[in-house]
């Protein structure tokens, strides 16, 4: 039951696996995700977490027999669902970047160079007198 629950994730990534013993009968069973040798791109963070379940060995037995509505089917629905969001996220930025690429091309080829004009020399102001009616014991005003 465990390979029939795990065969979603076999796309997208390579599974390993530890199995340890604890106390009281307990068992801790480790899933680890990695690349797939054909999938693209990397993987996220989150996508390459561990799943861990520790309980009994039937316990174990009981949730995987559980199928797509135990805990682990659930859990790797959700891994799936997540790996199909940031897929698609991906390819929307991809196609956002190659789209305005392609706008900035355009309006590069649209702009025409314009034919530059010699622009003329600025004449420097010629000192002006100050106006007849300004007094020497008042500040001048610009109005």
């Amino acid at each position: 039951m465990l390979i029939v629950n795990l065969l979603p994730l076999l796309p997208r990534y390579s599974l390993g696996f530890d199995l340890i013993a604890g106390p009281d009968d307990t068992v801790t069973l480790t899933i680890i995700p990695r690349k797939a040798r054909n999938a693209s791109p990397n993987l996220e963070g989150g996508e390459a977490r561990p799943i861990s379940i520790t309980a009994s060995a039937a316990e174990i037995d009981a949730e995987l027999a559980k199928g797509t509505d135990g805990a682990l089917g659930q859990l790797i629905a959700a891994r799936k669902t997540l790996a199909e969001q940031i897929a698609e996220q991906r390819e929307a930025a991809d196609a956002a970047r190659t789209a305005a690429a392609e706008a900035a091309k355009a309006k590069t080829a649209a702009a025409k160079p314009k034919a530059s004009v010699p622009a003329a020399p600025a004449q420097a102001a010629a000192p002006t007198s100050p106006p007849a009616s300004a007094r020497a014991d008042e500040p001048a005003s610009l109005f």
